[in-house]
């Protein structure tokens, strides 16, 4: 099975929980059971080539020129997480069937289950770091949605916020140190990063990329001094707590680590950074589990230690530690999921985890007392179970391990640790198993049925094969080691195996277990000196930590966001005014090398022109028909500098543009008072005046600049040029860039206008069921200024120069791909004809004869405008791209004929649909305000006498 299809089939499975939970709870899980499976069995399809020596890989380039690639590949490091993943995935499924009550949303959880097994396996598997960055981003939503699944608790609610900004703030950090990675090596593919070991660890950007890329893998794998955040995410159902822990979320920066190895290991600030956090993770973790009295908080705080232990394994930089590194990965996924899983069932039947109310479940629950013994005895280091093994070879690597000064003090702290690992794995079967039964249980507590012990049961069973057998994970530990090691290092040719001598880490050994056991027996003595010790609480500097933040955020943002539009502006035009005054004063702006001519005498007066009448509305912009008016002026004045300037494509589309505007406005204004009211003082005005004009010599002298200068480069105008015939089979350049070049564009802009228009739609569909309507029926219309309401050589003109208009229009559609004109100036031309219908005969008279709907024309011009875009797919193209031909007919001569014909086409009904509907949307709301009958335009009353209904 293809790796992609192996990353996807999760995510495509999380749709089936939602819809097979409606057949009953057994099919659901079952349905979740089957995807992780399916997925499992073709991630092992892949293993013989694995072990033949093959790295699996599968590729899909999206955009390989800025490194963005879809791309997988599968080595023994990524098959070993992966498989974990998949395979504790699927006891995580039947522990959470049988766990859940029948109040939860099975199909809500296992929904939340599988995005989140999908985002790990796509870490796992992923080739290229900008994937795999989107992957780790996942990781951390969908694990926000599975601890805080039971919404109605407010520690599930805190837990899931913590847990999203510790490990988000973190994830921002990885983004950072992953690109600097990437640019050092030259490449996004780790593949290609792993194999320039020398390049990165020489080059000055190598410490800061450490650094990030080490917050991001710390933040997600709990290690000091972000570790507090993973107690927290314990309110979470234990089938959440128990996967999370043993195989996937905080085993994320773990794996991340061991990829990156080989390339980031072996220096001195690696070896301090890594070892020296996961040795005070190791031992800060231990101390705080023994005295916690939650199961899961006791087992969450032995996560962190051991988590620390593996990260310090990885830090020391030898193939020894890395290599051990990986065999106890493999050891605490077995027995801290089989750990968590019998907690929960401890919950699930006792009705509480608090080990004080504890003790004597041996004799009521045996079964689940003999799982969790194994796996807690694992958990301490006891001989014969997997645990043991492992921590032996840490306590060599510790040996090993010169840090903080004297040679003795890491073998001295990891002892420490794993007196204290002993410690509370004794607490946690003495405490809760162990003693007299009590008839005070919250509720009656017995073994449940085989769906819940089951998969802790089946990892148990490992605990123990691994530790009484532990050559036979002897082979899969080396081969993933290798992997891990890359070309830096050999794997080393240590056995694994129970006894290995007396030696001094059996030793060390021996002095954890008896420490662990005399620290049991004054538990209590010990916890009542802890309780009265003062220290600080993680949670409560985060939350002091939090609430500093969004206290200066908010102030910051009510002090610039107070919602007055022209502090926005202001903000902003001054901000850009700074910037660009600084670099002007401090670059080398010349004169330029271009000849400035005179100016004529029609320049210089139309500049008069466009001077006078922004003046005059900088003092009359409080009457807003006469701001209408003189923006309406400024805008054909616009329209003669394009002229001017030899760009008749821009100077038509702004003419029509401006009538088309100019005529909605008048609309809106309606609904409007005259003019606007004074909403600032004298000082305020003085001061924005100061700040637009600074903004507008700016522009002016950044325009100015950059006319008089000569570009070092070749502009993309001249490939527009060059091209615009041969590649998209027309003259006129600017409908070519619409049409082709920059079709993609143009595609967005006609679909946000009929957005736009829509929603002008809806906005007066809206008011006039409230009190809006109820305000402009008590406005009356001015009807003696008004006079006549059809003034008849209006509605006569109108109706004459209609068919000359679309006709017009229709030659301006036709002649666009080769002279100035095209769709959208067609679209607004044909338009104006209409509109002058609603204005000359009534916004009835004109709605009446409206055959089609104006959505269903906006709607068509988009689609019409994709499906041209699509065709261009069947001639081995790239979406919009066009293509063009000549023909020839009889009786006529040879002609081209262009498929931007199509994508023009629904440009054109875009923009006709999408102002007819704004059009329709305003008069439809003026003839409710006024309830007004103007249907007999030109028309003779028919009450007095015969209708002539046509016109004049």
């Amino acid at each position: 099975m293809s790796l992609i299809l192996v990353v996807l089939m999760p995510f495509l499975g999380a749709l089936l929980p939602p819809i097979l939970v409606q057949a009953g709870r057994r099919t659901c899980a079952l349905g979740t059971l089957s995807v992780t499976v399916l997925a499992l069995v073709g991630l092992v399809s892949n293993f013989p080539a694995l072990l033949s020596g093959e790295t699996v890989t599968a590729r899909i380039d999206w955009l390989p020129e800025l490194g963005l690639n879809v791309t997988f590949f599968l080595d023994p490091l990524g098959a070993f997480f992966a498989s974990l993943i998949l395979g504790i995935g699927c006891l995580i499924i039947v522990y959470g069937r049988y766990y859940l009550s029948r109040n939860d949303d099975m199909g809500e959880f296992f929904t939340y289950l599988l995005l989140f097994q999908g985002a790990m396996v796509g870490i796992v598997l992923s080739d290229n770091i900008l994937l795999l960055l989107i992957f780790w981003e996942l990781t951390s939503l969908s694990s926000f949605l599975l601890i805080g699944y039971w919404k109605h608790l407010k520690e599930g609610r805190q837990g899931a916020r913590m847990a999203l900004t510790v490990t988000g703030m973190g994830g921002l950090a990885l983004i950072g140190g992953m690109l600097i990675l990437g640019n050092i090596a030259g490449s996004y593919d780790l593949t290609e990063i792993l194999q320039n070991r020398e390049a990165i660890q020489s080059s000055d950007l190598y410490l800061p990329a450490l650094i990030l890329i080490l917050i991001g893998c710390f933040t997600k794998s709990a290690q000091f001094p972000f570790h507090f955040w993973l107690p927290h995410a314990m309110a979470a159902p234990t089938p959440v707590s128990a996967y999370l822990h043993s195989a996937t979320m905080v085993k994320a920066g773990i794996f991340l680590m061991a990829r990156l190895w080989p390339v980031l290991s072996g220096s001195e600030a690696w070896f301090w950074l890594v070892t020296g956090a996961g040795l005070i993770t190791v031992v800060l973790g231990a101390v705080i589990a023994f005295f916690k009295h939650d199961l899961k908080a006791l087992l969450a705080f032995s996560t962190v230690s051991h988590l620390g232990l593996i990260t310090m394994l990885l830090g020391t930089g030898t193939a020894f530690g890395a290599m051990t590194a990986i065999f106890h990965i493999l050891n605490h996924a077995t027995f801290k999921a089989a750990l968590f899983m019998s907690a929960g069932i401890v919950d699930h039947e006792a009705h509480t985890r608090d080990i004080r109310k504890l003790g004597g479940l041996r004799h009521l629950m045996p079964v689940t007392a003999t799982i969790a013994t194994v796996a807690a005895l694992s958990m301490a280091g006891i001989p014969l179970f997997n645990g043991f093994v492992s921590k032996e070879m840490w306590l060599e690597e510790a040996l090993h391990t010169e840090l903080f000064g004297p040679h003795w003090l890491v073998p001295a702290l990891a002892t420490f640790g794993a007196l204290f690992s002993a410690a509370y794995s004794f607490r946690f079967i003495f405490h809760t198993f162990f003693g007299k039964t009590r008839d005070d249980y919250p509720s009656h507590p017995h073994d449940p049925n085989f769906g819940m012990w089951l998969p802790p049961a089946f990892l148990a069973t490992l605990v123990v094969i691994i530790g009484c057998a532990p050559f036979l994970a002897e082979p899969l530990v080396k081969f993933v080691t290798a992997a891990v090691l890359g070309t830096t290092a050999e794997v080393p040719s240590y056995h694994l195996a129970i006894w290995h001598g007396l030696k001094p880490p059996l030793y060390l050994s021996g002095v954890a277990v008896a420490g662990g056991i005399l620290l049991l027996l004054l538990h209590r003595f010990l916890q009542k000196g802890w309780d009265v010790t003062p220290r600080p609480e993680a949670k409560t500097i985060f939350d002091g930590i939090v609430g500093g933040a969004v206290c200066v955020a908010r102030r910051v943002t009510c002090g610039l966001h107070d919602g007055s539009f022209t502090r926005f502006a202001a903000i902003l035009v001054v901000f850009v005014v700074a910037a660009g005054a600084y670099a002007f004063v401090t670059g080398e702006a010349g004169m330029g090398s271009r000849v400035v001519y005179p100016p004529t005498a029609v320049a210089v007066a139309t500049w008069a022109m466009l001077v006078a009448a922004t003046g005059f509305l900088v003092f009359k912009h409080r009457n807003r028909l006469a701001a209408l008016i003189l923006i309406a002026i400024v805008g054909l004045i616009v329209s003669v500098g394009f002229a001017y300037f030899s760009a008749p494509d821009l100077a038509m589309t702004q003419i029509s543009v401006e009538v088309v505007t100019v005529v909605l406005m008048l609309l809106a204004l309606n609904f409007l008072p005259q003019e606007t009211p004074v909403e600032s003082g004298a000082g305020r005005r003085l001061r924005d005046g100061l700040i637009a004009v600074a903004g507008g010599v700016g522009a002016g002298m950044l325009a100015f600049y950059m006319l008089v200068r000569d570009f070092v480069e070749s502009p993309i105008s001249e490939y527009h040029l060059a091209n615009s015939y041969k590649g998209g089979g027309g003259t006129n350049v600017v409908n070519v860039i619409l049409v082709d070049f920059r079709g993609f564009d143009t595609f967005g802009e006609i679909i946000v206008l009929g957005i736009a228009a829509l929603v002008i739609f809806a906005l007066t569909e809206a008011l006039m069921g409230g009190p809006v309507r109820a305000r402009l029926l008590n406005r009356e219309p001015q009807t003696r200024l008004a006079g006549d309401r059809h003034p008849l050589m209006m509605v006569v003109l109108t109706r004459v120069i209609m068919p000359v208009l679309l006709l017009i229009g229709i030659y301006i559609f036709l002649r666009g791909h080769n002279l100035p004109g095209g769709g959208f100036i067609a679209g607004l031309v044909v338009a104006v004809a209409i509109v002058q219908q609603y204005m000359a005969s009534g916004f009835a008279w004109a709605s009446d004869r409206q055959r089609y709907p104006y959505h269903g024309i906006v709607g068509a011009g988009v689609l019409i405008a994709g499906l041209t875009g699509i065709g261009a797919w069947f001639t081995g193209h790239e979406f919009l791209t066009s293509s063009f031909t000549y023909i020839k007919l009889p009786l006529l001569e040879e002609f081209e004929v262009a498929s931007a014909m199509g994508f023009d086409l629904g440009v054109f009904l875009a923009v006709l649909g999408a102002v007819l509907l704004s059009l329709e949307s305003f008069s439809r709301m003026a003839r409710r305000a006024h309830d007004t009958d103007n249907e007999h335009a030109m028309d003779i009353d028919p009450s007095r006498g015969t209708t002539n209904e046509g016109g004049a």
